[in-house]
């Protein structure tokens, strides 16, 4: 037991000392069973001070002592209220706040009104949101600025832009900044930064004081419209007022410069700042990373271990998926060299982005070895493996593992799913497939357009192109034109002739034309021997081009088409593959 009765007398000052100093439920309970022991169970302050820690703790726990007070007082209500806005059951919040107003003698306050209120914002719960500000309009509590501010809080969170542009408009109080914050804040969420860049302007013609809340908002405005001009103003009026030492609003600059092409810009806003916390770094490397910049973001990785910064998984993970998705493997080695050299723990967060950086890059081997030697993992990592397996094409090893992942009891999602139909599509796996398909449904997990997608490619490769047509004729969502073309691809394979022209019409029919779908059919015509169509099929195929503006280069009824390429690294320089 941690606290006992002889620790303290009865002293209520001693008491709430110790309740303060409290931070986990079952201290709380035993310094209630001392207040019990004591009979100080009937002092309303002491049970008050009991609830407020309580109710911050545990809101059940808070909860059952609450019922047991026979004449509880506005505090009281207050913690209840307080600790279920803040709970995974914030709706309750509204039952006692109508229990409140419907007791005798006493009267809600501006804590009671916002609590609630906060309460609604978490549940998007606007029609309680909407009865509470008439209540706290005829009542008098919307004069309050904080009762009116978390009211256009609410407002904004929920969208309902109006509403909140209203209240704003009908309050006496205009110069207020966190009012104006709030607003703008709001109209930034639902995409319309004209408006903030409007208020942010109105603001300025007003002469209002502006805080890093208000720069903030409009340099993120600023990097969504790309709008480098503007964002350099703003970062010119934040030196003028001395706001460029705060983390989150350098983080910020350093953000719009990156979208706006000039992260080497954010760079100067990096360097200006003297004392860096971990988070800023992480910004800026990871803005280099998105920018293709991975040489810069090493160099300032390895900086960072210069001056004794210490990086978390964040840093890394940014830097990883980078170089996964421009197959940077070089600069993915030393990163993975990185983790060894400081003795990382190769986490589900870390070790999960090297498995997915090595498997993406073309280094398998890596990437399993990485795997195996996780000391936790998730689904992610499972799932990342399972892809990277399936993307190298051994399929057979994608479903072992998959088997695996459920043995030591993880719950596939349907992530984890698309990738194992995706690896059996490609290894010809028709029972594995399906099997796996049929598995989706015993884990209540709802088949997408692009699970049945798999299974759809997976029939047209193994030829059974009428059970391909069956399925997706019956699919409980509307197919897609990737499965549609995908059957067409298959029927052209297999010279399915029939098939292949009512799945044309089915695409020229439902979905937009495109000229691959006149290629596939030309070729479906060319391997049964059917010239005469083919040639029909090439005609409309150059008139399809033609509308759409495409140009072609005809040589003999056969179209030219531009090659695709893919790109590597080797020796540090990019080297494309035509395709």
């Amino acid at each position: 037991m941690l606290f006992k009765p002889s620790n303290f007398g009865p002293n209520p000052s001693t008491i709430v000392s110790i309740l303060k100093s409290c931070k986990q439920i079952t201290e709380i309970s035993q310094i209630h069973g001392c207040i019990i022991k004591t009979g100080l169970d009937n002092d309303p302050f002491i049970i008050s001070k009991l609830l407020l820690s309580s109710s911050l703790q545990d809101i059940k726990y808070a909860a059952s002592v609450f019922k047991q007070i026979d004449n509880p007082n506005l505090f009281m209500y207050n913690c209840i209220l307080r600790g279920f806005s803040i709970s995974n059951n914030p709706k309750q919040a509204f039952s006692v706040f109508n229990n409140l107003r419907a007791k005798d003698g006493i009267f809600l306050d501006q804590f009671s009104f916002i609590t609630t209120l906060k309460a609604c914002g978490r549940e998007l719960a606007i029609f309680n949101c909407q009865m509470i500000h008439g209540l706290a309009l005829r009542s008098g509590h919307l004069f309050f600025i904080n009762v009116k501010n978390t009211l256009l809080h609410v407002y904004s969170v929920c969208g309902r832009m109006f509403d909140a542009h209203n209240l704003f408009d009908e309050s006496p109080e205009r110069n207020d900044v966190v009012s104006w914050n709030t607003l703008m804040g709001g109209y930034l969420d639902v995409s319309k930064p004209d408006t903030v860049i409007g208020l942010f302007r109105q603001m300025r013609r007003n002469c209002l004081t502006m805080s890093v809340t208000t720069f903030l908002t409009v340099l993120l405005t600023m990097g969504e419209v790309r709008d480098s001009l503007g964002g350099e103003s703003i970062h010119g009026h934040c030196l003028k007022l001395g706001f460029c030492f705060d983390s989150n609003l350098v983080s910020a600059l350093i953000d719009m410069y990156a979208k706006t092409g000039n992260v080497y810009l954010g760079r100067r806003a990096f360097d200006a700042v003297v004392a860096k916390d971990v988070v800023l770094w992480n910004c800026m490397i990871s803005k280099y990373a998105e920018n293709g910049l991975l040489e810069e973001s090493l160099a300032l990785l390895r900086l960072m271990k210069v001056m004794q910064v210490k990086p978390n998984s964040t840093t890394l993970v940014s830097l990883l998926s980078a170089c996964a998705a421009s197959g940077a493997i070089n600069i993915g080695l030393c990163i993975g060299n990185y983790v060894e050299e400081e003795g990382m723990p190769l986490d589900a967060v870390i070790g999960t982005a090297l498995v997915d950086m090595y498997a993406k890059c073309g280094v398998l081997n890596k990437a399993v070895d990485v795997f195996h030697r996780m000391e936790s993992k998730d689904v992610k990592s499972w799932t990342a493996m399972i892809s990277g397996y399936g993307v190298h094409g051994f399929a057979q090893d994608a479903i072992r593992l998959f088997y695996q992942m459920e043995e030591e009891g993880f719950r596939p999602n349907e992530v984890t799913f698309l990738t194992v139909l995706s690896a059996c599509s490609h290894g010809g796996l028709i029972t594995e497939g399906t099997s796996c398909f049929e598995k989706m449904i015993q884990y209540g997990i709802l088949p997408k357009v692009e699970h049945y997608g798999c299974i759809i490619d997976l029939f047209g490769r193994a030829g059974l192109l009428e059970e391909a047509h069956d399925l997706i004729k019956s699919l409980p969502i509307k197919g897609d034109a990737t499965a549609w073309r995908a059957l067409l691809s298959a029927c052209r394979v297999y010279g399915n002739i029939e098939l292949g022209e009512c799945v044309k019409g089915v695409l020229v029919g439902s979905y937009n034309q495109h000229p691959t779908d006149s290629i596939l059919l030309s070729s479906t015509y060319a391997i049964a021997g059917r010239l005469q169509d083919q040639t029909r099929m090439q005609a409309m195929e150059k008139e399809m081009l033609k509308r759409a503006g495409i140009r072609s280069v005809g040589k003999e009824d056969k179209m030219l088409k531009e090659a695709g390429y893919s790109i590597i690294e080797m020796d540090n320089e990019g080297f494309d593959l035509n395709s």
